[in-house]
């Protein structure tokens, strides 16, 4: 895999999948199927990370997304303000970034999306290091439509900041940046969940667009591979398959398979309407 260039806009705001689904926009419909953690230990989660798959998905429409991402998150589940959220992961969004590549991303929020956080280096928030394998917005060119990237965030025991490392082997990943624990309010001192999946995005009454590769869940599909916690030495460690809870907006166009051996397979050709 290639890193082309550099390409942001701060309108990739609406592509967020936890916004969209907590607004109550009806011009939008939003699907997703992931795997959730939500009963962390004493003392909360310090982190996770993932290998997914990378596809180049030239078909995607102006007003669509498909991407697969990884939330790190702490806050009420039911109260919108209240929560503090960091993502990481590829998204498709031609709207926002005006054409039909494959971008890296980036994302964070303290309140909810009321008046904190964006996307890349649209605002202060993320700090980029020196000497980074990819900077937030890169443009990712898969080869022959598919590769694959590695990443994790976690809590650095160090500076007490929320750190990105990334890279193309899962042994050999650098740092990108940083989220300053100042920037947040519940995710200051640990997370309450870790979620890992695809999202996609249309407008209501079109057809919904391909999540993954567009294909059901199996060999041939989209996975997440060496999905860990992670502690604040920055150390991956397994975890157990009770520990996820599995969430499918729509099964008719999207699917998971079971989790197993730290790795699963989503995805599905999309088509579904509402």
């Amino acid at each position: 895999m290639r890193v082309l260039s550099r390409n942001m806009s701060s309108s990739f705001t609406s592509a967020d999948p936890v916004r969209i689904e907590a607004s109550t926009e009806s011009n939008l419909v939003q699907n997703y199927a992931r795997y959730r953690a939500d009963s962390p230990p004493t003392g909360g989660y310090t982190g996770g990370m993932a290998t997914i798959d990378v596809y180049s998905h030239q078909y995607i429409k102006s007003g669509e997304v498909t991407a697969a991402i990884m939330w790190v998150s702490n806050g009420k589940t039911d109260q919108l303000s209240d929560l503090n959220d960091i993502q990481a992961g590829w998204a498709v969004d031609p709207s926002s970034y005006g054409d039909n590549k494959t971008h890296f991303f980036v994302y964070w929020t303290a309140d909810g999306y009321k008046s904190t956080g964006c996307f890349n280096l649209d605002c202060n928030g993320f700090e980029p290091v020196n000497d980074a394998p990819i900077t937030p917005g890169d443009i990712l060119e898969p080869e022959n439509g598919h590769s694959k990237i590695s990443f994790k965030i976690f809590k650095n025991k160090d500076d007490g900041d929320w750190w990105l490392h990334f890279g193309y082997d899962i042994n050999n990943l650098k740092p990108v940046g940083f989220w300053k624990k100042s920037i947040f309010t519940n995710l200051q001192d640990h997370a309450g969940f870790i979620t890992w999946g695809g999202y996609t995005r249309s407008p209501n009454g079109n057809a919904s667009p391909p999540m993954g590769n567009g294909q059901w869940p199996g060999k041939n599909s989209a996975s997440v591979q060496n999905v860990q916690f992670v502690d604040s030495t920055g150390q991956g460690y397994a975890l157990p398959a009770w520990a996820l809870h599995v969430s499918i907006s729509n099964k008719k166009c999207y699917q998971l398979s079971t989790f197993f051996d730290s790795m699963f397979y989503y995805g599905g050709p999309g088509g579904c309407t509402d």
